[in-house]
């Protein structure tokens, strides 16, 4: 494991990590998931990317638009009328957008898929362990008010789900807290989402980055140094 002189450096290493053990799963889960969409006639967008979040708690609009917050809005409503009119989602009068019976069937087949490529690609006795690490780190991990964490945390997670399926769900909502304290950081700056898109390489986008990984860190000061090892170590095994 490299030497990292405090958690802001290690927030920083583990954080690709973290992405490219999720995309892993994802990519190996994207045939099934396509032939059930194809089967079901499902569109899985919203569902997919809120399936440990819709089960528990109904969004809003706007909440979407947190969530989301460097998407598109018209591709955003798009997806979300498609979901309406699969009666995958319903909306009330006061906005709100609710799982349907429909919907959370189709959560679950996701899940099934999921955990079926999480077993292909992540293969070791670790997972156990891995899943509970990363549970721990997102229980310290701040729930910013108006921030996505906030909004997808805490997690739907079935009973009897295997390491693998769960330490998929909850590296993704570990990146929301990072993508949370990026948010805080390029608003500190003053800029806006569409300004921290743009922005180039430099002196204002590399202070963006450092404030970013401080605040991304403090979670972990809930492990060990050699539990941090362990999971650094162990995620990195499933990339």
């Amino acid at each position: 494991m490299p030497k990292f002189h405090d958690l802001s450096e290690y927030a920083a290493a583990i954080a690709p990590v973290i992405g490219a053990a999720h995309v892993n799963v994802h990519a190996s889960a994207a045939r099934a998931v396509a032939d059930l969409a194809e089967a079901s006639g499902v569109t899985p967008g919203l569902l997919a990317d809120l399936r440990f979040t819709l089960p528990l708690r109904p969004l809003t609009r706007r909440d979407l638009a947190v969530i989301d917050r460097y998407g598109d809005a018209a591709a955003r409503e798009r997806d979300l009328s498609e979901h309406l009119r699969e009666a995958t989602l319903s909306e009330d009068g006061d906005g709100l957008l609710r799982l349907t019976a429909k919907g959370l069937e189709f959560v679950h087949r996701l899940y099934d898929a999921h955990a079926a490529a999480a077993d292909r690609v992540w293969v070791g006795p670790d997972l156990p362990d891995l899943a509970g690490l990363t549970a721990r780190v997102l229980d310290a991990a701040e729930r910013r008010p108006g921030g996505a964490l906030a909004l997808v945390a805490p997690l739907f997670e079935p009973a009897g789900a295997r390491a693998g399926l769960l330490l998929f769900n909850r590296l993704a909502a570990v990146r929301y807290h990072r993508a949370d304290a990026h948010a805080a950081a390029w608003q500190a700056a003053g800029l806006s989402a569409a300004e921290i898109v743009r922005l180039a390489d430099g002196p204002l986008r590399a202070g963006i980055e450092a404030e970013t990984n401080l605040r991304a860190s403090a979670p972990y000061r809930n492990l060990t140094g050699q539990e941090r090892e362990v999971l650094y170590e162990g995620l990195l095994k499933l990339v």
